[in-house]
């Protein structure tokens, strides 16, 4: 814990009062040095939840007082090929929050105004916070498996107990995948309305029509190749995996599919929190206060709680 200068907006930004902020496995991979080029010193988090207090110049489109989100993607060049194709979140410039700039694990966060939700009613600002990059990842993945009728998720934390409850209201069959012999993990993916429940090293029932990996475990691509269909999607959600060891070609061929998911676009927030109220998707979270950011982590690492754990301020 350290004692900062509260920030100030630049042009073009806004001062937000932190509410709540989620601990994501991203934060941890930071942490723990295994993504590179961290702007240090760092307050890390990108799940954040809270209230405009100030504007910078030129901001006219939120007002003191109005409760918004902020997430990882916190700025893109604009001009690059992709941000001009619109896919923003491959963007050559881009700037990350709680990566390339302060995030929410502190008591004030600056962001660009035009990288910022506007977020319902609905939610509390607790429950609100895992929506902000568990959910969008999780979305964006589940958009790019395709429309696929039974779906695996290997890793069931708080991306995928989000993710399943988007999958169910499209009347998908569920079908998750947690640590070996973790009997709670597997009670939990059941209560979010999965038809089965195992632990990574087996197979399901029936073969699935996609899988998406949210565990950072470069094992479980092959795993997952030999758990999908002819013409399946394995759908890689994580921005950091451990080395995928060799495989025979033959879990591949039959035009199975292996792709990555990277970040996320505006679009993709403006969708998801959109359909949360819809579905309605309930965030399962611990709660955690700031002073207690390090536990959360090491929890987190531990696999001890269910859902996302979310730092309150």
């Amino acid at each position: 814990m350290r004692d900062l200068p509260i920030p100030t907006p630049a042009a073009g930004e806004v001062r937000v009062r932190v509410h709540a902020c989620g601990v994501c496995r991203t934060d941890l991979h930071i942490v723990d040095g295994e993504l590179p080029d961290p702007a240090l010193p760092l307050v890390p988090g990108h799940e954040i939840v809270g209230v405009v207090d100030a504007l910078g110049d030129g901001v006219t489109d939120l007002e003191p007082g109005t409760r918004v989100g902020i997430p990882w993607l916190g700025r893109t060049c604009g001009h690059c090929r992709y941000c001009e194709a619109g896919a923003e979140n491959l963007c050559d410039e881009p700037v990350f929050t709680g990566y390339q700039r302060d995030g929410g694990y502190a008591d004030y966060a600056v962001a660009d105004a035009r990288f910022v939700f506007p977020l319902a009613a609905e939610y509390a600002d607790a429950h609100a916070a895992p929506l902000l990059c568990a959910g969008l990842i999780g979305y964006r993945c589940l958009r790019m498996a395709g429309e696929g009728w039974r779906l695996g998720l290997y890793g069931f934390g708080a991306a995928a107990h989000i993710v399943s409850q988007v999958a169910r209201h499209q009347g998908r069959e569920v079908y998750a995948f947690t640590r070996p012999g973790d009997r709670m993990g597997q009670e939990f993916a059941h209560e979010q309305g999965a038809v089965w429940a195992g632990g990574s090293d087996e197979r399901p029932p029936e073969l699935l029509d996609a899988a998406i990996i949210f565990a950072p475990v470069g094992e479980l691509v092959p795993a997952a190749l030999r758990a999908v269909a002819k013409g399946g999607t394995v759908v890689c959600g994580g921005i950091h995996m451990s080395d995928i060891p060799s495989f025979p070609y033959d879990i591949l061929w039959g035009e199975r599919v292996v792709r990555s998911v990277a970040n996320l676009t505006r679009s993709d927030g403006e969708e998801l929190l959109a359909l949360a109220p819809e579905v309605p998707i309930e965030t399962t979270v611990t709660e955690y206060p700031l002073a207690d950011a390090n536990r959360a982590l090491d929890d987190l690492r531990a696999g001890r709680f269910e859902g996302a754990a979310v730092l309150r301020l």
